[in-house]
C-alpha cells in the first residue's frame, strides 16, 4: 500500500459504517493491514462476541513510555436524519468534506494514520502509539480491556491526546457522566378503584421530582466551577415509558436519567440520593397496598470526568503542538478520564467541531484536516528531542 494523504485515508475511513450498533472489524482489518504494508505490527483487544476490536500499535523504542493518539472508530447513527449527501460515502463541496464521523472522529484517525511513514522515518527517542477503540458512543466501552492491559505494562504509555473534535483548541477537561435506569413496578387496577392499586407512574413522577430537586441543589454557587458550561453538575431525565390504558392503574413505569458531573464530584452519589428516598418514603407507603411491588435503579453505563493540571507535561505538550496556552474544557465527554485513571495523564485535542458532531451533514474542512498534520510533524520534533 503506497502511502496516503490524510483526505484519501479519510475517504476509505468513511466508507466503513461502523455505528455502534454493528461490527468496526472491516475498518480494524483495513488499519491493520494499511500499518503491516509499512512494517507497523499491530495487537487486537476483541469484545467478548469477538465481532469488534480495539487496536494498538507502537512507532518507535518499545523499552520506554511515549505519547498515546487515541480516537474511537464507532459512529453515531444516521437513522431519521435529512443528509444532502450519502453519509457513508465522502463528498467534497467548498472545502468541506461531508459524512458520519468526518469530524467525529475519522478525520483524527485519518490524520494519524498519515502521518505514520514520516514517525518512521524519524529516529525517535519516545515511541508513538496509536490506540483505535470501539463502541465509545454507548459510554466508552471498548477502550477498557485494552486500558486493562496497558496497565500492566512495564513501559505504559506516559501521556495521551485524544483526538475528539476540538477544532484544534486544547482541552484539559470535561464532565464525567453516570446513566440509569429506574423501574418501578406498581398493582394494576381498574382505575374506578384507584386507591386500590399502585400507580407506577405516579411514584416514578415522584422520583423524577427528587431528581429535580437534587439537579437544583447541585446549581447552587458553592457547587459551580466557572471552566465549565454549564458550570455544575447536572441532573436530567431524557426518557420514560409507562401504563397501558388511560383507564387501567399502571403497574409499570420506567425512565432513565443522567448525571453529568463535575470532576471531583461523584454522580453516583446522586443515584444513592434517590434509592434511599425510594427505600425510606417511598417503598413503605407502595407496600402498604400490595407487597409485591417495588423500584428498582439499574446502572446503564458510566465514565469519570478529566481535569488534568495546566502545569502537566501532558498540558505543555498540547500547548507545543496546538500553539495555543488557552486551555479549555468541553462539555461532551471523552475516554480521557479512564486513560487517566490508569496512570495515563490525557488531554484533549482534534480536528473539526462537535458543532458538527452526531447531526445531518457532519462535516471537517480541509483546512482543519491540514492543521492536524502539521501538529504531528512537531510531534514528531518533540518524540526526538523530548523536554
Amino acid at each position: 500500500m503506497n502511502e496516503m494523504s490524510s483526505r484519501d485515508l479519510l475517504e476509505r475511513l468513511i466508507g466503513f459504517a461502523t455505528v455502534s450498533r454493528d461490527s468496526n472489524l472491516e475498518l480494524i482489518a483495513f488499519i491493520r493491514r494499511y500499518l503491516a504494508e509499512l512494517g507497523v505490527e499491530s495487537e487486537l483487544f476483541y469484545n467478548a462476541e469477538r465481532t469488534k476490536a480495539n487496536l494498538f500499535a507502537t512507532i518507535g523504542p518499545r523499552d520506554r513510555g511515549g505519547v498515546v493518539l487515541s480516537g474511537h472508530t464507532d459512529v453515531v447513527p444516521v437513522d431519521g436524519q435529512a443528509w444532502t449527501a450519502e453519509p457513508f460515502r465522502l463528498t467534497e463541496r467548498d472545502g468541506r468534506l461531508y459524512g458520519r464521523g468526518t469530524a467525529d472522529m475519522k478525520g483524527f484517525i485519518a490524520s494519524v494514520l498519515a502521518a505514520v511513514p514520516a514517525f518512521l522515518k524519524r529516529e525517535l527517542n519516545l515511541p508513538v502509539h496509536v490506540a483505535f477503540s470501539y463502541d465509545e458512543e454507548v459510554g466508552c466501552l471498548g477502550v477498557r480491556p485494552m486500558l486493562a492491559e496497558l496497565e500492566q505494562r512495564a513501559y505504559k504509555p506516559r501521556l495521551c491526546l485524544i483526538g475528539e473534535p476540538t477544532e484544534l483548541k486544547p482541552v484539559l477537561g470535561h464532565k464525567g457522566k453516570l446513566a440509569v435506569r429506574c423501574q418501578v413496578k406498581g398493582a394494576a387496577c381498574h382505575s374506578a378503584y384507584a386507591p386500590h392499586g399502585v400507580n407506577a407512574i405516579e411514584y416514578a413522577a415522584r422520583l423524577i421530582g427528587r431528581l429535580g430537586e437534587i439537579g437544583a441543589r447541585l446549581a447552587q454557587p458553592d457547587h459551580r466551577d466557572q471552566r465549565f458550561d454549564p458550570p455544575f453538575s447536572t441532573v436530567q431525565t431524557g426518557l420514560i415509558k409507562g401504563g397501558r390504558a388511560l383507564n387501567i392503574v399502571p403497574a409499570e413505569c420506567e425512565f432513565d436519567f443522567e448525571v453529568r458531573a463535575l470532576p471531583g464530584f461523584h454522580a453516583h452519589k446522586v443515584a444513592d440520593e434517590l434509592q434511599t428516598y425510594a427505600e425510606a418514603e417511598l417503598l413503605p407507603q407502595m407496600h402498604s397496598v400490595h407487597p409485591d411491588t417495588g423500584i428498582r435503579l439499574q446502572p446503564l453505563g458510566a465514565y469519570p470526568g478529566l481535569a488534568t493540571s495546566p502545569d502537566s507535561e501532558a498540558a505543555r505538550l498540547v500547548a507545543f503542538l496546538s500553539g495555543s496556552t488557552e486551555f479549555g474544557t468541553v462539555a461532551f465527554g471523552t475516554e480521557g478520564g479512564l486513560f487517566d485513571q490508569v496512570g495515563i495523564p490525557t488531554v484533549v485535542c482534534g480536528p473539526g467541531s462537535m458543532d458538527q458532531g452526531h447531526k445531518p451533514d457532519e462535516f471537517i474542512t480541509l483546512e482543519q484536516l491540514a492543521h492536524c498534520d502539521a501538529m504531528w510533524v512537531r510531534l514528531a520534533e518533540y518524540l526526538c528531542n523530548p523536554v
